[in-house]
């Protein structure tokens, strides 16, 4: 019974003899690969039984093979050698066995190390994934319960479907993390895929491994393989920090390395990764979680060098960017300004987000909203909102620090639509908004003239140099003949508004401004203004802004003390003498 696996084992003769010389009839093996199932493999092929070979088994045997020396020196065609050749013949040339095979290696660890069945494995893998798709057919795998399509490689090219070049990468996903890592390095070594299938590979992993919920990211039993996943997908990022993957990936794994405690050279590499990429980020994208509750809810300080990193760089690249006035080198200029205002854009959206967080400190707030340079933010409504967004939730500021994030806004900037949202703000100090009532009636004005200049009826001949003297010398010198003559050039300016309208000429002005400054909050403001005033000439100067709003003559009356309508310069210098 025992002559035919003695005679093709030379583990079990020597095993043999020494319980022979220790007067025993029992042989024990503990440590044989696979276990009794594959010495059971072993022990037919001894007796000439048929043995079945599969994926799912051929490295455990070809372990145990070789742990019990089942070699060619025992006799011709051993075991060893029967499955070397159904390797080499058969799972190696197929790209789903070679999966399986290679996934079967880590129970058999190190014996399919040292009999370099892993690295065989790997590098038909990663020689399979360069193949051209046209030699690619479809089949579905053996263990995909989705049913999603799986790849075969085939010699012939037929007029089947080709697959698409990323075919290999939900194969890949099913590897465990070491594996999977040293399949992606051979496939980059060989040089032949693009960055960007690269990056496809490696989200595609990600989002197969890492738990979508918090709890099960940070669970206790869990947190070293996700952190190790993690450091393993930043390792195999392409080389090319600009290209492979997107700026959204890229900030989901720093959001991740920074819950599960990642190296600090791990999130180094990352934020010097998305710096090239920022103006792509969303403001969602860019809402990281804090490393500690101390610091608030989101992380504004990593944001802020993030945006650090994409100005420095910009201004880099600006520095040389017109020694050469080439086409290229003009649309890479357009690119960077385009880059810098999408910039500008996010961080005011994000600072908009954040500004709802009580733990937010002021100056965390404007360090951020100055880290953009102006040229990227040429309108600052957004800046305007954000500001407003965290004086709502920190009204308990005090007016020191209320000055201080207001002068960040620009009211030159503002739109018609934020220059009224401002005007009817009770947040903002009195001083901002009546600089917003001023510009915006600097504004209208400068469109009123505008308009008037574009209307034959309306423009203004400007006297030439030798009609100058004789208007100046026209000029009364008695006060009662200056008064008529101004009764007399209002009723004349009267007609002539008069016969402008008949003409079907743009006062729509008048009356915007006039429901302009009717607002509440606006005609509080002059109130107060005109109160202060009233009491500076005849109270000494101890005019307060809360008091004598009663007083001040109704805006309602005189819309045109508060922008005067121009009149023509030829008249403005007859009669401005006093």
């Amino acid at each position: 019974m025992q002559f035919p696996l003695l005679s093709k084992s030379s583990k079990l003769q020597r095993l043999v003899l020494k319980a022979t010389e220790e007067g025993t009839d029992e042989v024990h093996i503990d440590d044989l690969p696979g276990g009794a199932k594959t010495f059971e493999i072993c022990a037919k092929f001894c007796y000439g039984m048929v043995v079945t070979l599969s994926p799912h088994n051929v490295v455990a045997t070809r372990c145990a093979a070789e742990y019990l020396e089942m070699t060619e020196d025992m006799e011709k065609g051993n075991l060893i050698f029967k499955i070397e050749v159904f390797i080499n013949s058969s799972i190696l040339r197929s790209w789903k066995d070679s999966i399986i095979v290679l996934q079967s290696t880590k129970a058999t660890l190190p014996w399919s190390e040292e009999l370099k069945v892993v690295g065989r494995c790997i590098d038909a893998i990663a020689s399979k994934t360069s193949v051209d798709p046209a030699n690619v057919t479809w089949s579905y795998s053996h263990n995909n319960k989705k049913g999603v399509a799986c790849a075969e490689i085939v010699e012939s090219t037929g007029k089947a479907l080709s697959a698409p070049k990323d075919w290999w990468v939900e194969d890949l996903c099913e590897l465990d993390v070491d594996l999977y890592k040293r399949v992606m390095v051979a496939i980059k070594s060989k040089g032949r895929m693009s960055p960007e299938l690269i990056g496809e590979a490696l989200k595609a992993y990600a989002v197969r491994w890492l738990p979508d919920s918090y709890d099960a990211l940070v669970a206790e039993d869990y947190m070293r393989r996700n952190q190790c996943l993690v450091e393993t997908i930043i390792w195999l990022l392409p080389s090319d920090k600009s290209s492979g993957c997107s700026c959204r990936f890229l900030l989901k794994l720093l959001k991740v390395a920074i819950l599960v405690g990642a190296g600090e050279h791990v999130k180094e590499e990352l934020m010097r990764r998305i710096s090239f990429q920022l103006h792509k980020a969303t403001v969602k994208d860019l809402l990281l979680p804090a490393a500690s509750p101390k610091y608030g809810t989101y992380d504004v300080q990593l944001v802020h060098n993030l945006v650090q990193r994409f100005v420095a760089r910009t201004a880099l690249s600006h520095n040389g960017g017109f020694v050469e006035k080439s086409d290229e080198k003009m649309i890479e200029l357009n690119f960077e300004q385009e880059s810098t205002l999408s910039v500008g854009e996010l961080v005011d959206g994000y600072l908009s987000e954040v500004a709802s967080d009580p733990d937010l400190s002021l100056s965390t707030f404007v360090e951020l909203a100055t880290a953009v340079p102006e040229v990227a933010r040429p309108v600052h409504d957004g800046l305007y909102y954000a500001v407003d967004a965290y004086l709502k939730e920190h009204p308990e500021i005090s007016k020191a620090d209320k000055k201080k994030i207001c002068s960040l806004v620009d009211v030159k900037k503002l739109s018609t639509d934020a220059s009224m949202h401002a005007t009817q703000n009770d947040r903002l100090p009195l001083r901002l908004v009546v600089q917003v009532l001023f510009f915006q009636q600097l504004r209208a004005g400068s469109s009123k003239e505008l308009a008037l200049t574009d209307d034959g009826a309306h423009a203004c001949i400007r006297p030439t140099p030798d009609q100058c003297d004789p208007c100046e010398r026209r000029i009364p010198k008695h006060p009662n003949s200056l008064n008529k003559q101004v009764t007399s050039l209002s009723a004349r300016e009267s007609e002539h508004h008069r016969i402008s309208e008949h003409r079907g000429s743009r006062n729509s002005f008048k009356d915007q401004l006039g429901g302009f400054l009717l607002q509440s909050r606006s005609r509080r403001i002059f109130d107060k203004l005109w109160s202060s005033k009233g009491h500076g000439e005849h109270g000494g100067g101890k005019g307060s802004e809360t008091s004598g709003s009663s007083q001040s003559p109704p805006l309602s009356a005189k819309p045109a003390e508060v922008k005067p309508s121009p009149l023509p310069p030829l008249r403005n210098r007859r009669y401005s003498v006093s």
